[in-house]
């Protein structure tokens, strides 16, 4: 397994709000479990990256701690184990809000994938994205999007390429760190030989279209290559947000 995570400013903002990480960690001889999350922040004036960074940082050390103990991966409690970190980091965030003024408001995304023994366990609120990229490079979305257009297109009263458009594409339903409680889907998938995740923030999906996206993954074998590649295609394509991505080679 290996991984690439790369986030960048894009060509407007003044500061960036998104935010990932990953680590691979070797359990035992011969396994090894990885743990990938990125975040959009929101709330302005650097609340958004304190809440997305917290977000992340946080989760990831809570899986840590949570999922393997005693050199062995508690996978099959990993349900609850999403459940439990992400209201804990909710807590963390939500608290913090209403403890100081400077942060109130503050919130963020949060998408989790968690990687063993050839199965994505993937969790979500907000809209930031997971994909499966099989081996001829077709995307397959596996989180579903908390936001306003989203509805709009389960609802078949938009397109997905009306909803990349529309005024409301910014409006988020769900985040982490607004309400005392949150709710977090999860979802699983087994993964075939030669396919990989894409975790993104709309500064990418927002910009740029499915196709595009696909191109990318079609003419690049490198993780490196293909995550610099998105990253340039979202900022010529808009620049107007922040954008960040995970590419897991799993």
């Amino acid at each position: 397994m290996d991984f690439v995570c790369t986030s960048h400013i894009g060509m407007v903002r003044k500061n960036n709000e998104d935010y990932c990480k990953g680590e691979i960690i070797e359990v035992g001889e011969d396994s090894e479990v990885g743990i990938f999350a990125i975040a959009d922040g929101m709330g302005g004036h650097n609340k958004g990256e304190v809440a997305s960074q917290l977000a992340v940082d946080n989760i990831i050390e809570l899986f840590n701690d949570k999922l393997i103990q005693n050199e062995t991966i508690k996978i099959e409690y990993i349900d609850d184990i999403i459940k439990q970190s992400y209201n804990t980091v909710n807590s963390m965030i939500y608290e913090k809000s209403k403890e100081d003024i400077a942060f109130d408001g503050m919130g963020t995304t949060l998408t989790v994938a968690v990687v063993y023994n050839g199965v994505a366990y993937v969790a979500n609120v907000g809209d930031s994205r997971c994909y499966v990229v099989d081996s001829d490079g077709k995307l397959e979305k596996i989180t579903s999007d908390h936001s306003i257009v989203e509805e709009y297109v389960k609802a078949n009263i938009i397109t997905e390429e009306e909803a990349r458009v529309h005024p409301d594409r910014n409006k988020i339903t769900r985040a982490v760190g607004t309400e005392p409680v949150v709710v977090v889907d999860i979802f699983t998938r087994e993964l075939k030989e030669g396919e990989k995740l894409l975790l993104a923030t709309d500064g990418l999906t927002g910009a740029v279209n499915k196709e595009e996206i696909e191109k990318v993954f079609i003419n690049n074998g490198d993780a490196n290559i293909i995550a610099d590649s998105l990253i340039d295609l979202a900022n010529n394509s808009s620049g107007k947000d922040n954008v960040t991505v995970i590419i897991v080679m799993a």
